[in-house]
């Protein structure tokens, strides 16, 4: 696999992501610096809201995204053939519902047992969007799995 559309990947869906992050804490009256912080609390423990701990939490941020689109880089690479002809939006949306579920209802739990799982069905909306729109699909697209190709049709 190419190792720039690797990064390129990386890129394209973390800055989706947070952006994502952003708007919807900004609809609650978040601010960038205090979801940055956010990330950088979940393996440091509590953080004051700072520069210092934005600055982490989006190296957090993107190490995270690298460790997504690594994982499903590796699987595509190893897919049987069904899997390669269902197509970036299957796939991308099949992964992006796996990202969430796995993040919601394992890793957030797991760190933050008294907040997760969140059961508020607008806050599952936005969590569902983000993972689906600005993370499963971007990927799926940059990396494949690439439609199969149509069947060649015999000439008579």
């Amino acid at each position: 696999m190419d190792g720039r559309r690797i990064t390129l990947t990386i890129l394209v869906a973390g800055v989706l992501d947070i952006l994502s992050a952003f708007f919807f804490a900004g609809m609650n009256g978040g601010t960038p610096i205090r979801v940055l912080s956010a990330i950088a609390s979940g393996p440091f423990g509590a953080m004051e809201a700072s520069a210092a701990s934005a600055a982490l939490g989006l190296a957090i941020h993107f190490a995270i995204m690298t460790l997504m689109v690594a994982a499903y880089a590796f699987a595509v690479d190893r897919a049987p053939g069904p899997f390669r002809r269902i197509g970036p939006i299957v796939a991308g949306i099949g992964y992006g519902l796996a990202l969430y579920l796995f993040m919601y209802w394992v890793v957030l739990p797991l760190r933050w047992p008294s907040l997760h799982p969140l059961i508020d069905a607008g806050q599952i909306a936005k969590a569902v969007f983000a993972h689906v729109v600005c993370v499963g699909l971007p990927i799926a697209f940059m990396i494949g799995p690439k439609s199969a190709p149509a069947a060649k049709t015999a000439e008579a």
